[in-house]
This record gives C-alpha cells, sequence and structure tokens, in this order.
C-alpha cells in the first residue's frame, strides 16, 4: 500500500496553513499528526485491512507477522497497540500506546521495526544520562523535568522478566507523580532495539513541530516560533517516506537466503565416453 499521491496533497494540505512552533520537551508536545506513523508503515509495504470507513485504522506488515492497531474509540488508555506473532524462532511480543504520545516517538520505532536489525546495542540508560536524564539503580529514569519516567518493572508469571514502562505524569502534589497523561508499555519480550529507538527519540532535545492550535499533553509545554516553513516540514516527511522506501528494501534483502554454492569439484565435466 504506498502512499498515494493524493495522500501526501493532503497531508501537506493540512500543514500548509498551520505556522510550526517548536514545541518541547517532547514527552509534552502532545500527539501531532498520526500520518508519521501510518504513511511510514505505507511506505514500508504494510497493508490496511480494517474498514476503510470506521475510524479504527489496523496495519498488517507483508509477511502478516507484525500488526498495528489506533482506535480512537477504546475504552481502555490504550489507543495504539503494535503486535508481532511467535514464529518458530523468535517469540511473539506487544506493545502499547496512550493517547497523547507523540506520534514521532511511535513512528521512530516502527521505523526501525521495518529497517534491518542492528548488530550491536547501545546502553539505554547510559543515552539517557547523556540527555541529563536522572537514573536510578539502572532500572528507573526520569526526565529532567521530572514529569516523564522510565522503569524496568518485574513481568508477571514470565520467570523474573521484566518488561519497560514509560509514564509522562502531571507533577505530583505531596506524591511522586500526579494524574497519568500517557503511557508506552512494551512487554519482556520486545526487540530492545525497538525500545531503544523509541526512548532515543524521546530523550532527543531537539523540539518537536506542532501547529499554533495543535493538542499538547501538558501547560507547562514550551512553544517557540519555528524557523522551518510549513513547507520544509511537508519535504522532512516525504524525504523520510523515501528513507524507509530505501532501507525496507536492503531489509527485504538481506532476509532473502543466499544461494548454496557447488561443490569446487562439481564443475569439472567428465571426459565424453568414446564409442
Amino acid at each position: 500500500m504506498p502512499v498515494s499521491e493524493r495522500q501526501l496533497a493532503a497531508f501537506a494540505n493540512t500543514h500548509a496553513w498551520r505556522i510550526p512552533f517548536d514545541t518541547s520537551p517532547r514527552h509534552l508536545a502532545g500527539p501531532g499528526d498520526g500520518r508519521h506513523v501510518t504513511h511510514g508503515l505505507a511506505a514500508a509495504g504494510w497493508q490496511r485491512i480494517s474498514d476503510p470507513l470506521s475510524p479504527e485504522i489496523v496495519l498488517t506488515s507483508p509477511e502478516g507477522r507484525h500488526s498495528l492497531q489506533f482506535d480512537p474509540q477504546s475504552v481502555t488508555s490504550a489507543w495504539w497497540r503494535l503486535r508481532a506473532e511467535p514464529t518458530r524462532t523468535e517469540p511473539g511480543w506487544y506493545a502499547e500506546f496512550g493517547e497523547l504520545v507523540p506520534a514521532e516517538l511511535l513512528a521512530a520505532l516502527t521505523d526501525a521495526l521495518t529497517a534491518p536489525s542492528p548488530d550491536q546495542h547501545t546502553d539505554l540508560f547510559q543515552k539517557l544520562r547523556s540527555a541529563n536524564w536522572q537514573t536510578d539503580a539502572q532500572n528507573t529514569a526520569h526526565s529532567p523535568d521530572g514529569m516523564c519516567h522510565i522503569e524496568r518493572r518485574p513481568a508477571r508469571n514470565d520467570n523474573g522478566a521484566r518488561f519497560w514502562a514509560v509514564e509522562t505524569c502531571e507533577p505530583g502534589h505531596s506524591t511522586p507523580r500526579g494524574r497519568r497523561l500517557w503511557h508506552a508499555v512494551f512487554d519482556s519480550r520486545t526487540p530492545i532495539h525497538l525500545v531503544n529507538a523509541f526512548v532515543t527519540a524521546l530523550a532527543d532535545p531537539a523540539p518537536l513541530q506542532r501547529g499554533m492550535y495543535d493538542r499538547t499533553a501538558h501547560h507547562s509545554v514550551v512553544q517557540q516560533p519555528s524557523p522551518l516553513t510549513p513547507e520544509q516540514v511537508v519535504a522532512a516527511h516525504t524525504a523520510r517516506l523515501d528513507a524507509v522506501r530505501a532501507q525496507t528494501r536492503t531489509a527485504a534483502r538481506r532476509r532473502q537466503p543466499k544461494p548454496a554454492t557447488a561443490p569446487a569439484h562439481a564443475g569439472a565435466a567428465r571426459p565424453a565416453a568414446h564409442r
């Protein structure tokens, strides 16, 4: 399901009249435009299998193992759900995200999902410390403003495994945390490079772009006029889709089995029999 010219034009039309504002910190920027996620997956070959006239969106990967559900009518606090079915060699896993999770953070994760898996994984907590987050005993990290928290929590009935939980909360009054604004949960089997992609995008100090009247997660968010023009915002979106298509082709080539090489003596021709 490639992104059509009509869909790109609709995205451009949405952003053409908006004056972009640099919005930070990222965890308070609000949901933004969900097409950062859906367009990226479409560029990677994912297909929509849900009713086109329903507000619910369900996309599946080309091989059918992964699915992403967006349900703005969800009766729970999770509006986005990402699933991977188990295979003979890999376990299944699950991740969910709340209504106000910034779309750019989820898009960073889905981009990593469609890209070739990295050979090495960086230390997530070291990355957070480099971004001035406070870490406690290697299991908890807190954003500089104290409103976003990342934890490794014990998973139930999973032999001591831990899952990742991210929560952005209002400041507490006589309590460690106030009302929860949004959350993200990655079960214990979620590939660590996907968690890394999400957290790296979350801790990035660079602002996100939001329109003047876009919904944000909290009144303490900081917004300033962006040096970017609406045209540059749209151009960056288009360039990212091109990059997703390219990395998807690379990942597909890596998954292809290598042709078997014939034994060295197999190519030697036998002499013709004489009659």
